[in-house]
């Protein structure tokens, strides 16, 4: 009979999502005033002793040196700890009491922290091998049982050869001293745990990367938690996504990478191709030849409220569901557009300049209060209909003009047509989106139609106006003012030059595209929109999708959960349904929407299935793609 595989498993940033001792810290060093230099200088310490930058030994000494920790500290750590149990552990903890008996803790931890976190997993305490505190009489921690050999260079090894384990032993860890045990001899494999931290040199080291327990449990078809495998959803996230999202997605599982700039047509076509969901801003452009090479696409995020940079039709016929973030930013963009107005009708980017050089120029010439001004706002979407309410609040008379109709909200006034609005107003502001109509919709004709000395700016999309024209204007004298955040031609990375013909035109506020990038906004859509991409990974809902028929659906318990997306032509939920009738399936709840160009079936069944039905499934004319939930 073959021996049981042996699971050897690290606590710190491993079992749990943080170094225990640097949490101690936190705890001990509450009322230390030099608390948040202590503190860096903790966390220094254990990254040089886990990487092995540093002697184990006096990395683990100096630490409990700077603590200053006592017995009484112990309590509120567990309580803590108890709170940061990595997250794919949590989810899996059926594996631990499943395997009880042939999982063991290897920490250079402490037992007194360690033992009352994993015995709640059903983790034996005699598995557990840790360092033991020493107390003085008085309850402070003095130091470290120095002859236990966890204490020392190597100790990982030495306690490993001590067990004398039969069968396969797979190491799971995210230090170098876990990675000494493989190099030892006595592991078949190091899996390198990503979840929580990544260290190059351990990396380096690994036979495996493993950035969740769900991808060793996978690896090894143990998987209890999930019957998909969400560590194999690949998430590439681009323009510096806040790490909220980064956070959240990591947290469910995913395999997530991130990547600072946007990415050109061909760099993106060559990332995309194993990347389940892709995450972007504005500045990278999702066009046919990205969407070509990316084979496992099943959603894009637009961490943004516009989403002309995405092919929406290309995502359609692709089977891609697209999310963004209409609401997240709204506030941001409205307070910009306010700040920038009440600047330019006091003429103070040409005042703050001259300053700047020395130039004393105190005069009220062109310096104009907000109050009793005509704003006009072109598109009255949610922006627009914010700074409707905002504006009047503070004094302007509001004007308004949509192709859709929208209710006039306070005392704004609708305009029957974009001639009359520009005609009327003395500051007009822009808030439509992307789409192909829209481009250009302010130009030379429209400017001509503006009052004479207007005020004039675009926070929404770059090609919706002439820039050249514009420019002429400005110069000439008829726009007095302009405040501009959004170009037809943008840089792609900070790093990348920027030009305009708008550059060094007198009151004009030049903004590298930052409507929306306040913390708070960031914030939001940092939250809002993988949580849109979860709910339809998970259960199928399809709620906010801005291409896709918008479903609305409840976690499914106890079934099966079949997602079908197909080109919208006759025939084919019927064809689903007998495929399922023929292999004697019942179905227990279906949901079909469709739109001009695919339809979306839900099919909930009450039993197994077998690889012959969905191959079936998948076979049906006209699919796009097929996916099983449960």
């Amino acid at each position: 009979m073959k021996a049981k595989t042996n699971y050897v498993i690290d606590f710190d940033s491993t079992f749990t999502q943080v170094e225990a001792l640097d949490v101690l810290g936190e705890i001990s060093l509450e009322n230390d005033k030099n608390k948040d230099q202590l503190l860096k200088d903790l966390k220094s310490l254990t990254d040089r002793g886990m990487g092995g930058g540093l002697a184990f030994r006096d990395s683990l000494k100096q630490r409990l040196d700077l603590l200053k920790a006592e017995k009484s500290h112990l309590e509120p750590l567990i309580e803590k700890l108890k709170g940061k149990v990595s997250s794919s552990f949590v989810r899996n903890e059926e594996f631990f009491k499943e395997n009880r008996d042939h999982i063991f803790i290897i920490s250079n931890g402490f037992k007194e922290f360690i033992v009352p976190i994993v015995s709640e997993y059903g983790i034996k305490p005699e598995n557990v091998f840790a360092n033991t505190f020493i107390f003085d009489d008085a309850g402070k921690v003095t130091g470290f049982d120095t002859n236990n050999v966890l204490s020392s260079n190597n100790g990982k090894v030495e306690q490993l050869k001590s067990l004398e384990l039969k069968g396969d032993v797979f190491v799971i860890g995210d230090g170098y001293t876990d990675y000494e045990i493989k190099a030892a001899g006595l592991a078949n494999k190091f899996y390198a745990f990503t979840e929580n931290v990544e260290r190059d040199n351990v990396l380096q080291k690994a036979d495996h990367i493993t950035p969740s327990l769900d991808e060793f449990l996978y690896l090894h078809k143990m998987n209890k938690a999930i019957s998909y495998p969400k560590n194999r959803i690949k998430v590439l996230l681009l323009e510096n996504v806040h790490e909220d999202a980064v956070a959240i997605m990591k947290n469910e599982g995913y395999n997530v990478s991130t990547y600072a700039g946007g990415m050109d047509e061909d760099e993106l076509a060559e990332k995309i191709k194993d990347v389940s969901v892709l995450g972007i801003r504005s500045k990278t452009q999702l066009t046919k030849k990205v969407l070509d090479n990316a084979q496992r696409l099943i959603a894009v995020g637009a961490f943004c409220i516009g989403t002309n940079q995405i092919d929406l039709d290309e995502c359609l016929k692709k089977g891609v569901a697209v999310f963004n973030a209409p609401y997240s930013n709204t506030r941001s963009v409205v307070e910009l557009a306010i700040g920038e107005i009440i600047l330019l009708m006091r003429n103070l980017p040409d005042r703050i300049a001259e300053m700047h050089k020395g130039k004393w120029n105190k005069s009220a010439s062109g310096s104009f209060e907000i109050r009793g001004k005509k704003l006009g706002i072109v598109g009255y979407g949610n922006i627009g209909a914010q700074l409707s309410v905002v504006a009047e609040a503070i004094g302007f008379d509001v004007y308004y003009y949509d192709l859709v109709e929208k209710l006039a909200l306070g005392n704004a006034t609708k305009c029957s047509s974009l001639q009359e609005l520009l005609e009327t107003v003395d500051i007009v502001t822009l808030h439509v989106d992307g789409r192909k109509e829209n481009k250009k919709i302010i130009g030379e004709e429209q400017f001509q139609q503006m009052k004479e000395g207007s005020y004039f700016l675009n926070l929404s999309r770059g090609q919706v106006v002439d820039v050249e024209a514009l420019s002429r204007h400005i110069s000439s004298g008829k726009i007095k003012g302009a405040g501009v955040d959004v170009y037809p031609k943008e840089p792609k990375t900070n790093d990348d030059s920027f030009e305009s013909e708008l550059c060094g035109l007198p009151n004009v506020i030049l903004t590298p595209h930052i409507g929306g990038s306040t913390q708070e906004a960031q914030e939001n859509i940092g939250n809002f929109v993988p949580g849109k991409i979860i709910e339809y990974i998970n259960t199928g809902g399809t709620t906010n999708s801005v291409n896709f028929p918008n479903l609305q659906l409840p976690t499914l318990e106890n079934a099966h959960r079949l997602i079908h997306i197909h080109h919208n032509k006759p025939g084919i939920i019927a064809h689903i349904n007998r495929i399922l009738a023929d292999n004697n399936i019942n179905i227990v709840g279906q949901h079909l929407k469709t739109n001009e160009t695919i339809g979306y079936v839900i099919t909930d069944i009450d039993k197994a299935y077998d690889a012959e039905v969905i191959k079936e499934l998948k076979s049906i004319q006209g699919t796009i793609k097929f996916r099983v939930l449960y």
